[in-house]
């Protein structure tokens, strides 16, 4: 797997790569992570850049390396001093489904006249399209709308999270509404989805914006709730 030759170091890319595969359950809690020469061979890094990768997971409790008998996975959910509030991949990880991410397309676009995306963005967004494979069956269609200053659109199908593309470019965000409705599947989503075009979806629409006030993210999601439904949970 090749990594971006951007001002990120390598071992934070390798770092980021692994704690998503382990958040999205590909290495289960108890499971090894692969070896270091593995992980040498499959980025093409230093065995020091792999060390540092694994060093910085360790001292986040993900891993916890063992001498002669492999690095092992010690937690898969991500920490939040703010709130109780678990994201639903996390949910579906715990239950111990595999969650794959698949970025298809990033794209800059021309916003048609009074669009949701021309009134929060102008002329011009950034267009990333993304799908979430439950155990390799199609689950989740994405459609995220960004602000048009949003840099590093070339590099954007290397990226694992969204929001951690825009934390790396120092934007905060304040403020997130998530709307939900049922629709039917739109052709294109029920292509990718593999199922019959009008087959009924669940539809999330969320806005994101900056500390400002100002829009930063617009995107659009179908989940296919008849393979797996959409949970929230709060633990007391």
């Amino acid at each position: 797997m090749s990594l971006s030759r951007t001002n990120r170091p390598l071992y934070r890319q390798i770092y980021k790569i692994i704690k998503d595969r382990i958040l999205h359950g590909a290495y289960p809690i108890g499971s090894n992570i692969p070896s270091e020469p593995q992980l040498e061979k499959e980025f093409g890094v230093s065995k020091i850049t792999v060390r540092n990768a694994i060093k910085e997971l360790a001292q986040e409790g993900y891993v916890e390396p063992g001498s002669g008998k492999g690095t092992k996975v010690i937690r898969n959910t991500s920490a939040s001093k703010l709130s109780k509030w678990k994201r639903f991949t996390e949910l579906l990880v715990e239950e111990g489904h595999q969650l794959q991410k698949e970025w298809v397309q990033a794209k800059a676009i021309l916003n048609q006249a009074e669009t949701e995306c021309s009134l929060l963005f102008g002329e011009r967004c950034i267009c990333i399209e993304r799908l979430y494979r439950l155990n390799d069956v199609p689950y989740i269609h994405f459609t995220h709308y960004l602000a048009p200053r949003i840099n590093g659109l070339e590099t954007a199908m290397d990226i694992q999270s969204l929001y951690e593309m825009l934390e790396e470019q120092n934007i905060s965000l304040g403020k997130f509404r998530d709307e939900f409705t049922v629709e039917a599947a739109p052709s294109d989503v029920a292509k990718q989805l593999q199922l019959e075009e009008g087959f009924p979806l669940l539809k999330r629409t969320r806005y994101s914006y900056e500390e400002s006030g100002d829009a930063i993210e617009y995107s659009i999601g179908y989940y296919n709730t008849k393979l797996h439904p959409y949970v929230v949970n709060y633990d007391a």
